[in-house]
């Protein structure tokens, strides 16, 4: 298992980066991650699958809760100022640990328009986390400008994006976090 250090977070938080940081411009931090594993991965997911509500909207496995308590765990004291996710359990359920942790209520957004969703996280300033879906994630972060890097692989849940936005500079790291994609050999139980 991995885990980003929350210091190591913490301390990209704290990096005047660009030019507007250094002028005292606002500045944007934007984390952004995939939802954690459905409960419809993996072998049992077929009994699953059968289930049309299961199929349209599953919750997190296992795996998934032990993944969103994770990421609780390590934005607990990374000052995060609003938190957003797309209305589907497994977003929703995401998100809820780190809502929990931090006291800040999960916003609901629709990713159907990214561009105009991109231009309100920009618009408002501090320490946000996205919580979206393996085809929203990275077009989400190209509409921010940054770096969205290939696609998420269906059974990858292990990308953390941090896009920090000051002015006109826009930074993008990319981390994993919790269990790798690549050592379960893309097995999620």
């Amino acid at each position: 298992m991995r885990l980003v250090p929350a210091l190591l977070v913490s301390a990209l938080f704290l990096t005047p980066w660009g030019p507007g940081a250094l002028q005292g411009q606002e500045e944007s931090v934007i984390l952004l991650v995939r939802h954690a594993e459905r409960a419809d991965d993996g072998p049992a997911g077929t009994q699953l699958a059968m289930d049309p509500h299961m199929a349209e909207d599953p919750p997190l496995s296992r795996a998934g809760r032990v993944r969103a308590a994770q990421l609780a765990e390590m934005l607990r004291d990374a000052g995060i100022t609003h938190i957003h996710s797309t209305n589907y359990v497994r977003t929703r359920k995401t998100a809820q640990p780190t809502a929990e942790a931090t006291g800040v209520d999960v916003a609901l957004y629709d990713a159907s328009d990214l561009q105009a969703f991109a231009a309100e996280l920009l618009a408002t300033p501090g320490r946000h986390l996205v919580v979206g879906h393996s085809n929203t994630t990275p077009g989400l972060v190209e509409a921010l400008g940054g770096e969205p890097g290939p696609p998420i692989e269906s059974l990858e849940y292990d990308r953390l994006y941090l896009v920090t936005v000051a002015g006109e500079a826009v930074r993008t790291v990319l981390f994993r976090f919790g269990d790798s994609y690549q050592d379960s050999g893309g097995i999620q139980p």
